[in-house]
């Protein structure tokens, strides 16, 4: 069996970005660039006042104040100015507005007092040239590069391409993720279930994952362990970027995944790790898709749900932020510190559901593992901040021993 290094190794070896597409900005936050981005025009495209107030002659505002001047124009945002100031004349501008011709300056309307077609403006210190104006490119330059490809698309970034009309930026798109749950075992989660069923939660769990990992989960219909109705869920994710299968990837008799997907075109890359909870995971790729794209990328995650949630933050996660062109890396862990004594048995690297402590102390946040029930044991994994990682082996740990955390998505 491969170790969970070997594995990842792996998979992020068949997870190339996806070819870019062209989205609108609606689509594209969280995206990564695929084009380099340059200013259309100079912004601000004109001199601009910065403040409500009186667009003057910096060198008529010289002695004593209050200074009286002429108002020849109202300027307001969007308008055109019409008029050029002359020595003592003076237009009332808005924020925003284009500055006339003649004017290098702007007094705040609180330093004034209008009197119909007159103002006395009384400035509490010097107006030199430029105060309360932007000039014209001050911002950005036309031609001037912005931003490059590989940029993650933040709000603030959205604004930036609107603000040059860069509508439709060519991103690596987000992936589309298929998520397939088998068994007959199973039955949505706003039904009663009958003798010998279960609420199927891994598809909740697993939408929720792929969501928080900037994809685009598609839930397909419960799979019976029926060979034709299987085989069309299967198809259908093959369709897409990704495809998560709970259930059926072990050995009983009715784990009909694995074949299934063989059938279907998938190449296996590995089946069983060295890892606890998850040991049984799948991965392989699916046949290349009509439209010539490469094939999809297929995880067989185990039907108990905390080993899908650690298959799926230890490989899937990965995959994704791959595909998205952000990198082929291993999920980052927290260094952390152990709370009390622990002790681990097995031959298998085991991630522990744990709840973080003291997170601002000096050598890392104290991590304390949580009595669980085994991989099936949904509720103590709702209690916990992520996982503390612990090397195979019997071993027993003292509190302060370093341990690496590998935290849950949480929404902010």
């Amino acid at each position: 069996m491969l170790s969970v290094a070997e594995a990842l190794r792996a998979v992020l070896d068949h997870a190339a970005p996806l070819p870019p597409r062209r989205v609108g900005l609606s689509e594209a936050l969280g995206c990564a660039l695929a084009e380099s981005v340059t200013a259309d025009r100079d912004l601000p495209p004109f001199d601009k006042a910065l403040l409500d107030g009186f667009a003057v002659r910096s060198a008529d505002l010289a002695g004593p104040v209050p200074f009286e001047l002429e108002v020849i124009e109202e300027i307001t945002a969007g308008r055109v100015p019409t008029r050029s100031l002359g020595p003592g004349q003076c237009s009332a501008i808005m924020t925003g507005a284009p500055m006339p011709d003649g004017a290098d300056a702007v007094v705040m309307v609180e330093d004034s007092d209008r009197r119909g077609a007159r103002v006395l403006l009384s400035p509490r210190k010097p107006v030199s040239p430029d105060a309360g104006r932007l000039t014209r490119g001050r911002e950005m330059r036309q031609g001037e590069g912005l931003l490059s490809p590989g940029a993650r698309l933040d709000p603030v970034k959205l604004g930036l391409l609107a603000s040059v009309g860069h509508a439709d930026p060519l991103v690596a798109p987000r992936p589309v993720v298929t998520i397939a749950s088998t068994g007959d075992e199973l039955v949505p989660p706003d039904q009663v279930p009958g003798p010998g069923q279960i609420r199927n939660s891994n598809a909740t769990v697993l939408e929720g994952l792929v969501r928080a990992s900037s994809g685009l989960p598609d839930v397909a219909p419960i799979a019976p362990d029926v060979p034709e109705a299987l085989r069309a869920v299967l198809s259908r994710g093959l369709a897409n970027d990704v495809l998560l299968v709970t259930g059926g990837v072990s050995a009983g008799k009715l784990d009909l995944v694995p074949g299934t997907l063989a059938e279907l075109g998938m190449t296996a890359v590995f089946h069983k790790i060295r890892l606890k909870p998850g040991k049984p995971l799948l991965f392989g790729i699916g046949p290349p898709r009509a439209d010539g794209r490469p094939g999809t990328l297929v995880f067989g995650l185990p039907g108990n749900p905390v080993s899908g949630v650690v298959g799926f933050l230890l490989f899937v996660a990965p995959a994704l932020k791959a595909l998205r062109g952000l990198g082929a890396e291993p999920p980052e862990a927290i260094p952390a510190r152990l709370s009390k004594p622990f002790s681990h048995r097995g031959d298998r690297p085991t991630y522990y559901p744990a709840r973080l402590l003291d997170r601002g102390e000096p050598g890392g946040p104290a991590v304390e593992p949580l009595d669980w029930a085994g991989s099936a044991d949904l509720r103590t994994v709702a209690t916990a901040d992520g996982f503390a990682s612990f090397e195979a082996g019997d071993r027993d740990y003292e509190p302060g021993t370093p341990v690496p955390f590998l935290p849950l998505p949480r929404p902010d």
